[in-house]
């Protein structure tokens, strides 16, 4: 755990600084309820904990026997060779505990060239055979079409899975599991047997007449033709049955607690006491009555895993890691033990919001993380890395604190607690390694005193935004990736016309001085852009300015490119319609769009020229 000279023994932060430098002191009330939350590890952890070590790094332990990952055996004597194999292994020093062994490269994995991408709200991103959502099939149209423009990537939103329930969750950023994936992202006629049952296809392409992205009937629609085709097929596809087995334990708890949703709703503190412990003897009979159901939930993964398979094929596409998961969903059911009960994640007041946020997913008590080898944290990490070739950490000051909000309380009345920082990026940079996988850390907002510098020191790229920094793209850091905007920023053209002021006021985000007073901050990095240009001017300025950065990627939003007016997200409003906000552009059309082909050509000849 990261210690500064204000953290206690639980990890608590006694003060914290804002993005003006002034201290602000932790109510006593506070610590004392977070603490009660935290509780007190057992005395023996530091003895069990796993160690997190480097190849030639010293060991607390002066000799040991390592059982290594291939089950081969090896001696240590104080420290680590040189040439010791990274990865996941067993210690046992004489007469002491078993522990994990982790050892990493300590860096992350990079590319060798620089390159441009495409940064893309896939349910947004709808096609003329979509039913209602942009889907895999969807992603591997804008795959081809990013190669085709010579682009070395695609940024996507995160695709992790929600409850199968009605009244779907909107927000890619609250998931239900970090480990397994959406199945409303699912082509229908694509999955293995759709050709066995009717899929009424013009049914399912009119899902996509609204003006907004409909979850419920889309996933009420998919669900039952996807149920249709699993009856008839499904549990006879040849190679489905191993693929299952090799998932191991987590595929089963995800497709149980599917199930059991199915059964008793999305929240599993509402269940019976008896199936609140997925490990009980009822969950088992569960399980055993209810065979047919979970291994559905089970089939839609693995569809899922060979969609996105083909998706992906032959290009890096950079999947994002949300901070947190639902209180009710699966992983917090799963890891019950590790994740705080009493508490939820946030951020506290700043300039923009005086009340501060709460993100609503409980966090990871860190001594307990630590008591569970990791493992919660390591599965996140490779399943959303899995098969793609980057992750994006969303607020990966994460990593180092997070705002803990006791429940009941305000947002404003939280504090930090610390986490295993060094742990963490090392085992981030050893998963990264494994999956010749880019990583990207978040790091936008106030950020910590040491944090950029342990971001680099591990190989992992920095954010940069247009609308965030003061300095002009031509003197931003190589070791990053460079943006104009993201979902939860305005759009250029947004910007430009003032639209985006105009619905923040209707939703009422700020007052008029605060709002023109942010529109105009936004507007000054504008350098480059005469006052009376046309939206699509100041599109293709924009994107002059940032082709002029030396970062290793430069990321352009498919909604710049298109003109799109809205953002896809307006943090703070209850009323809008986030997440659900469908691209003006079909797929089909995005290849021959004036603006989008005009910001592809000017990231491209950036990338050559420099």
């Amino acid at each position: 755990m990261t210690r500064t000279p204000s953290t206690d023994e639980w990890g608590i932060d006694a003060s914290w600084l804002d993005a003006l430098d002034e201290e602000h002191r932790v109510a006593p009330g506070t610590i004392e309820r977070l603490r009660e939350v935290i509780g007190t590890p057992p005395a023996d952890l530091e003895d069990r904990a796993p160690i997190v070590a480097r190849p030639g790094d010293a060991l607390e332990v002066d000799e040991a026997e390592v059982t290594l990952e291939d089950g081969s055996a090896r001696h240590v004597d104080g420290e680590l060779p040189d040439d010791f194999p990274l990865g996941y292994h067993w210690l046992q020093a004489p007469g002491g505990p078993r522990r994990r062994l982790i050892v990493s490269p300590g860096r992350c994995w990079l590319p060798d060239e620089r390159t441009w991408g495409w940064a893309v709200q896939l349910y947004a991103t709808r096609s003329r055979e979509s039913w209602g959502i942009g889907d895999l099939a969807d992603l591997r149209a804008v795959r081809e079409m990013a190669a085709g423009q010579g682009a070395g990537f695609v940024l996507i939103n995160p695709l992790h899975a929600v409850a199968p329930t009605p009244q779907q969750e909107a927000s890619p950023y609250l998931p239900a599991t970090r480990r397994f994936r959406n199945p409303l992202y699912l082509r229908v006629a694509e999955v293995p047997g759709a050709d066995a049952v009717d899929l009424d296809e013009d049914a399912g392409r009119a899902l996509s007449d609204g003006e907004l992205i409909d979850r419920d009937a889309i996933w009420a629609r998919k669900r039952e033709v996807l149920r249709r085709v699993f009856d008839a097929t499904g549990r006879d596809a040849p190679a489905f049955p191993d693929w299952w087995w090799h998932q191991g334990q987590p595929l089963q708890d995800w497709a149980t607690w599917c199930a059991l949703a199915d059964e008793h709703g999305p929240d599993w503190h509402t269940w019976p006491e008896e199936l609140r412990d997925p490990r009980s003897g009822d969950v088992g009979r569960f399980v055993a009555e209810h065979e047919r159901d979970v291994a559905f939930h089970a089939w839609l993964q693995w569809c899922v895993y060979l969609q996105l398979e083909r998706a992906t094929e032959g290009m890096t596409v950079i999947q994002d890691l949300p901070i947190g998961v639902a209180g009710g969903g699966a992983d917090a059911w799963t890891w019950q033990d590790v994740l705080a009960q009493g508490a939820s994640v946030g951020a506290p007041s700043d300039a923009f919001n005086s009340q501060g946020q709460d993100w609503g997913s409980p966090p990871l008590v860190p001594w307990r993380l630590r008591e569970a080898d990791y493992e919660p944290f390591v599965e996140s990490i490779r399943a959303t890395m899995a098969g793609a070739g980057g992750l994006r950490i969303d607020h990966v000051m994460g990593l180092f604190r997070l705002w803990w909000v006791p429940a009941g309380e305000s947002p404003a009345d939280g504090a930090y607690v610390r986490y295993p920082a060094e742990d963490l990026l090392d085992i981030v940079a050893l998963e990264s390694h494994r999956a010749q996988a880019v990583v990207v850390g978040e790091d936008l907002g106030t950020v910590e005193e040491g944090v950029r510098e342990a971001m680099a020191e591990h190989g992992m790229l920095s954010y940069r935004l247009l609308w965030f920094e003061e300095e002009p793209p031509a003197e931003w850091p190589e070791t990053a990736m460079a943006a104009i905007t993201t979902h939860d920023l305005p759009t250029v053209v947004g910007l430009w016309t003032g639209a985006d002021v105009e619905e923040q006021r209707e939703h009422g985000t700020g007052t008029d001085e605060e709002l023109e007073r942010g529109r105009q901050s936004l507007l000054d990095r504008l350098t480059c852009v005469r006052k009376n240009a046309r939206p699509e001017t100041a599109v293709r300025q924009a994107h002059e300015m940032l082709a002029q950065a030396p970062s290793l990627l430069l990321s352009a939003t498919l909604d710049d490119a298109v003109g799109e007016r809205r953002r896809p997200n307006m943090p703070g409003t209850t009323d809008r319609p986030n997440w659900s906000l469908p691209l003006p552009v079909l797929v089909e059309d995005l290849p021959g769009h004036p603006l989008l082909q005009t910001v592809a050509q000017t990231l491209a000849a950036g990338i050559k020229d420099s």
